[in-house]
């Protein structure tokens, strides 16, 4: 008997297909010069929390259904009084996500949320760091399905950052564009 695990779609498409096209394109000698999606990260900053502490629960459950993982609260570095803001406050949150989780969360973002964004032409491709690391923002947390629209108070966004391995932007273009990342289709 045969103890058959799940592997998520992406997590499949990647060693199929993903890893034989940047190989094929970038000629590396090895499978293992590709370039691999590490990690992805959700960060947000909850604005008000220095007078209302409950945005920071909220912004925390949100986030928690969103990623499908527990998020944690971020905390504030330094006081400044100017924001009446004291060290160690909550201030936001986020959650990082590795492994079948993450490319979980990535097919459910390709997928399901982009294409309800308002007027999605595409993301932009200049939002890479020089190192191989990509951050996309997102304006409404409400494109994701799992949140109950009626019980949003407040429509904030997060920032999402994929970490690659790439040692170029353009190697981690390649692999997030063979991943079903939309870019956007610039005309020259």
């Amino acid at each position: 008997m045969s103890t058959k695990t799940y592997t998520p779609r992406l997590a499949e498409k990647y060693k199929k297909e993903v890893v034989p096209a940047l190989v094929k394109k970038f000629g590396y000698t090895s499978v293992m010069e590709a370039p691999k999606l590490e990690k992805i990260s959700l960060n947000r900053g909850v604005n008000g929390a220095v007078n209302d502490k409950k945005l920071v629960d909220v912004a925390l459950e949100e986030m928690t259904t969103i990623a499908g993982q527990k998020a944690i609260a971020t905390m504030s570095k330094k006081d400044i009084s100017n924001f009446k803001l004291r060290k160690s406050m909550p201030i936001g949150t986020k959650v990082t996500l590795r492994g079948d989780k993450m490319y979980e969360f990535l097919d459910r973002l390709i997928s399901v949320a982009l294409p309800r964004v308002r007027d999605f032409k595409g993301i932009n491709e200049k939002s890479f760091d020089g190192r191989g690391n990509y951050t996309l923002g997102v304006t409404e947390q409400i494109i994701f399905p799992e949140i109950d629209i009626d019980k949003v108070n407040r429509i904030t966004g997060f920032d999402i950052t994929f970490v690659t391995s790439a040692r170029t932007n353009e190697e981690a273009y390649e692999l997030l564009k063979e991943l079903g990342m939309p870019f956007k289709d610039i005309k020259k």
